[in-house]
Formats: C-alpha cells, sequence, structure tokens
C-alpha cells in the first residue's frame, strides 16, 4: 500500500537549519509529484513547497521563498526539504503529501523554531 514516512523535525534555534524527508513506498515514486505541507497549532494546513515528477519544476509558498529548497531522489523514493533561516512561525507539524488516487499524507514531523 501507499505511504509516505517523514522524518528530520526537531527543535532548532531561530536561524537555524533542518533538513526533512520522506520515504515514500507502495507506487512509483517518479511518477508523481510531492509536496510539502505544514500545519501550525490552530492554523489551516498549508502549502509549503512542490515538485514534479523528474524535479524539473517547483513551487513554494512566499513565505517560504529563498530560505527553503525541495528535492527528490528518484532512485532511493525520497523527497526533501531543507530549511534554512528558520523563524519562529516556521513552527508547524511538516507533512508530506502525494495525489496518489485519492491523496495520501504521512503521520507528519513536529519543526519547533525557538530560542
Amino acid at each position: 500500500q501507499v505511504q509516505v514516512v517523514e522524518s528530520g523535525g526537531g527543535l532548532v534555534q531561530p536561524g537555524g537549519s533542518l533538513k526533512l524527508s520522506c520515504a515514500a513506498s507502495g507506487f512509483s515514486f517518479s511518477s508523481y509529484a510531492m509536496s510539502w505541507y505544514r500545519q501550525a497549532p490552530g492554523k489551516q494546513r498549508e502549502l509549503v513547497a512542490g515538485m514534479s515528477r523528474t524535479g524539473s519544476s517547483t513551487n513554494y509558498a512566499d513565505s517560504v521563498k529563498g530560505r527553503f529548497t525541495i528535492s527528490r531522489d528518484n532512485a532511493k523514493n525520497t523527497v526533501y526539504l531543507q530549511m534554512n533561516s528558520l523563524k519562529p512561525g516556521d513552527t508547524a507539524v511538516y507533512y508530506c503529501y502525494v495525489r496518489v488516487a485519492s491523496g495520501y499524507w504521512g503521520q507528519g514531523t513536529q519543526v519547533t523554531v525557538s530560542s
């Protein structure tokens, strides 16, 4: 069955960096676009970044442009989110998403930016 599993979250100070990973299985990874979303307490889930199946096209939320970079390794069935210059406002649970059939979400990984 389709699975996406996030990892790499944690506590980081403002200005720090983290790299999230999302390991996918159960579908043809290289055939699907992949996305990262986040949800902060009391807020709606929002799109952070997306990447086409080949990696040739990306899109980012305005709030993370220039700080976050999405990438993928189709040989490893993994998508990444490199997060630099982190701010307290980036604190959220980060989710990996793939639109296979009705769509699949991972369980999420907590990112906390605090001094």
